[in-house]
């Protein structure tokens, strides 16, 4: 889906925090510098001068050093307040990527017409994960991934992601993002409730889809999706217990359908369709829109499914995560 043009194009600037090397980064970063749009900047932010590897910056993009700022901060949003603060005096919109994603030349286009709905606060995309070659996990993560994915579309959205996502400047200072921020690791949730407490919405930008062609293994593929919902279970929990419940009663409601066609109950057979069937057609259809391997995500579906229920379980126990490379505290809001 083409992204719909914007009935004026403000000065925008994109930040791009950087944490060593991404399978990737390179093109990732070059297809930011790439962007079709009248006018903007590309800030690449960072910790220190050792977090960007050599030769990764696109001709173009501004280097912001964030150094040590508060140590209470994830160490992402210190480096956003930087570069937020080294931000060119005219811009108007502030866009926030991720260094693992690949976007199309319209994506801030998208982002920048969706803003123009008067009841926005901020405008979201997504990500599909489309590894640049099969492997099981790879695609388990994708198929994972997708469920939430799904769950995007008109009306307000309960969260933007933060690897697509833009903000009015005027509204940032507006809704107290940055003091939102403070103590906080998650900056995409935390500027979601921001946006949520001022009474304005979070609109959906279908344009906005990020592409991320990295790949996974069994180990990372675990970490990832606890942390994942580690970090819904502290800034998100009430989404958080919904989904809890959802896949225990899904689970459950599979696993005693299968035990009883295997105990040569068949009519648990039609249970067990019925249950398996929505989820696989929903798998389907978010596969064609994103123009994925059907196959792949349709027979990956009920594993993404205990995969989930795993994930949220594990997700429970514990307040503590490690994300690139850093072990973080997490505390409730």
């Amino acid at each position: 889906m083409p992204a719909p043009v914007p009935a004026r194009f403000p000065l925008v600037t994109v930040i791009v925090p950087v944490k060593g090397e991404d399978e990737g980064l390179k093109a990732n970063l070059a297809s930011l510098a790439a962007l079709d749009y009248p006018e903007f900047e590309l800030i690449v932010t960072a910790r220190s001068m050792g977090d960007v590897p050599a030769g990764c910056l696109p001709t173009g993009a501004r280097l912001v050093i964030a150094g040590e700022r508060d140590a209470a901060n994830g160490e992402k949003i210190n480096n956003l307040l930087a570069a937020i603060e080294a931000a060119g005096s005219s811009t108007e919109v502030l866009a926030f990527a991720d260094s693992d994603g690949r976007v199309r030349s319209d994506w801030l286009r998208g982002l920048v017409a969706a803003l123009e709905d008067p009841s926005a606060g901020a405008a979201t995309g997504y990500r599909w994960h489309a590894p640049s070659r099969d492997g099981f996990w790879s695609l388990l993560r994708s198929e994972w991934n997708a469920v939430i994915a799904g769950g995007f579309g008109p009306g307000d959205c309960r969260f933007a992601w933060g690897g697509a996502m833009a903000i009015r400047r005027a509204d940032f200072v507006a809704f107290r993002v940055a003091e939102f921020w403070t103590g906080a690791i998650s900056d995409d949730y935390r500027l979601s409730q921001a946006v949520h407490a001022a009474g304005r919405r979070i609109v959906y930008a279908p344009a906005a889809l990020v592409t991320a062609t990295d790949h996974t293994g069994a180990n990372e593929f675990f970490e990832w999706t606890r942390r994942q919902m580690m970090i819904t279970r502290f800034y998100a929990p009430r989404l958080w217990r919904l989904a809890l419940a959802a896949h225990v009663i899904y689970c459950v409601a599979m696993a005693s359908s299968m035990g009883l066609l295997l105990g040569g109950y068949w009519p648990a057979g039609v249970a067990l369709a019925l249950q398996l069937g929505p989820g696989m057609w929903k798998s389907r259809n978010r596969a064609v829109l994103a123009g994925a391997s059907v196959r792949a995500h349709v027979i990956l579906s009920p594993f993404a499914t205990w995969a989930w229920l795993w994930s949220l379980i594990a997700s429970a126990f514990g307040d503590t995560i490690t994300w690139r490379g850093r072990r973080y505290r997490l505390t409730g809001i």
